[in-house]
């Protein structure tokens, strides 16, 4: 606490006057947070000094509160393209990150608990600078860091705004923001060093050297690879849910529904089934062969029956078996390959189909996706083509931000589909009346064929990678998917 007061007064947060005749006054409070290692070992005890910003009213505290965080793929991304270049992969932190960030509203707080100022006890804190809690303090400390890397000659990515992109001659560098962690890589060491030490002199930033741990993810390297593994987090999950020492099981999903009786009892009860949901889809952002079931059950939310506890139990048994699980990097070709599959009327309440993709760069499964559509589709075919218009869509974003790497990807970019009738609906001028309700979807995807920007290809149902991620399957047929996903320990890896 005591280390936490004096950051807080060398970067001058506050300054102490009197209490406003008029307008509010936040709380303040002290968080404590005991923070570990991958390995699981104790890091550091950590307190924090957090503003009770749940008092704030908008308009009059704050304005606007929006602050861009790194997209997952862009992360797999970055380390994709460093591995294929041999670049080293830097990790920094910043401490009281959000202490950097100035504040434009005027904002009272009172003193924090036991660091009262002796003389002037009744006096409030009169913020300068941002500070946790406060609504507004993520998008204060993001303003701040990158008005400061822009002034020094990087450029945002037009594709994901939290990576930052510095061209020099022949010098590039890539830096990628997430709230307080920085990933950082690029084609000179030298630069790159200094860079570091020119950004600790005007931040509070600690060098964590080569990247290890990142948003909680293990990132295990070896010249060649990298691997991926919430290990440790998802034993976390199993400890929440008391099963810890239950037996495994091979497969995440029923490929029926369960039987059920009414008198049976729930699993889980309301609260621990929604918490356990929410640790379950942090957990997918390195286990996509989890990702169908997880959505399934996240559908039940709001109020999950007795059937949907045993399906949960039984997801949490097959993780129990696959602790070692993740995903790989590995070093390969920078092509793009993309699956789109959908389950028509999947939904047995509402009629509406799954959709699932997944893309590739090289041999690295970068992106995936499994979503309920928005609407209900009159067809296989139609389902179907609404799942390829949202991959077409992914697909580009990626190809457009593969391209702020320097890699341009000239080819068009392969799009697997198992439907034959929707890839001759996507090469088919003709527009009738059975397809003019999907008219946009149809224009939209046809344009990227014209313009080769994808190739839409035919595969076999058997091939199609992106069935394990729209629908339960038998446990041979997942097993085999998801060796084709890579997903598996590190040491088959």
């Amino acid at each position: 606490m005591a280390d936490e007061f004096f950051a807080l007064q060398k970067q001058g947060t506050w300054e102490l006057v009197p209490p406003p005749i008029s307008g509010s006054v936040l709380g303040s409070k002290w968080t404590y947070r005991t923070k570990y290692n991958s390995d699981g070992s104790v890091a550091r005890f950590k307190a924090r000094l957090v503003a009770q910003g749940n008092q704030q009213e908008f308009g009059l505290d704050y304005q606007e509160t929006f602050s861009p965080v790194a997209k997952l793929p862009t992360i797999r991304i970055l380390f994709t393209i460093a591995l294929f270049h041999s670049w080293n992969v830097h990790q920094l932190d910043v401490s009281n990150a959000f202490l950097h960030g100035d504040i434009n509203e005027t904002v009272y707080m009172r003193q924090p608990k036991g660091f009262e100022d002796s003389a002037q006890p009744t006096h409030v804190c009169r913020l300068r600078k941002a500070i946790y809690g406060l609504r507004q303090a993520p998008r204060q400390w993001y303003t701040t860091f990158t008005t400061y890397l822009l002034q020094i000659g990087f450029q945002h990515s037009q594709s994901d705004p939290s990576l930052l992109i510095l061209h020099r001659d022949k010098l590039q560098i890539y830096l990628l923001v997430y709230v307080d962690d920085i990933l950082l890589t690029g084609n000179d060491n030298n630069k790159m060093k200094e860079l570091i030490e020119h950004m600790k002199h005007k931040f509070t930033m600690k060098d964590l050297g080569l990247a290890h741990q990142f948003l909680g993810i293990k990132i295990a390297s070896t010249p060649d690879k990298y691997f991926l593994s919430q290990t440790n987090y998802a034993n976390s999950i199993l400890q929440i849910a008391e099963l810890h020492k239950c037996n495994s099981v091979a497969n995440p999903s029923f490929s029926k529904p369960p039987d059920q009786h009414s008198e049976d009892a729930p699993c889980f009860d309301e609260l621990l089934y929604r918490k356990i949901i929410g640790s379950l889809q942090y957990l997918t952002l390195t286990r996509p062969d989890i990702a169908y079931a997880v959505n399934a059950l996240s559908q039940h939310m709001h109020k999950p029956e007795v059937v949907h506890t045993v399906m949960l139990k039984k997801l949490l048994r097959y993780i129990k078996g696959t602790l070692e699980f993740g995903l790989p990097i590995s070093r390969s070709s920078l092509q793009l390959r993309t699956y789109s599959d959908a389950d028509w009327a999947s939904d047995p309440v509402t009629r509406k189909s799954t959709s699932g993709f997944c893309t590739f760069l090289g041999d690295t499964l970068v992106s995936w996706t499994v979503k309920k559509q928005n609407t209900v589709s009159r067809s296989y075919t139609e389902s179907e083509y609404r799942a390829l218009a949202s991959a077409t869509a992914d697909t580009i974003w990626i190809k457009r931000l593969i391209k702020d790497f320097s890699i341009d990807h000239k080819q068009p970019v392969d799009v697997f589909c198992d439907n034959t009738s929707t890839i001759a609906l996507a090469n088919n001028p003709v527009f009738h009346a059975r397809t003019k309700h999907i008219e946009i979807d149809q224009r939209f995807v046809r344009e990227h064929i014209l313009n080769n920007t994808i190739r839409l290809l035919p595969i076999s149902t058997v091939d199609q990678l992106a069935d394990i991620l729209t629908k339960p399957l038998a446990t041979a047929r997942f097993k085999l998917l998801r060796n084709k996903l890579t997903i598996g320990p590190r040491s088959s890896a």
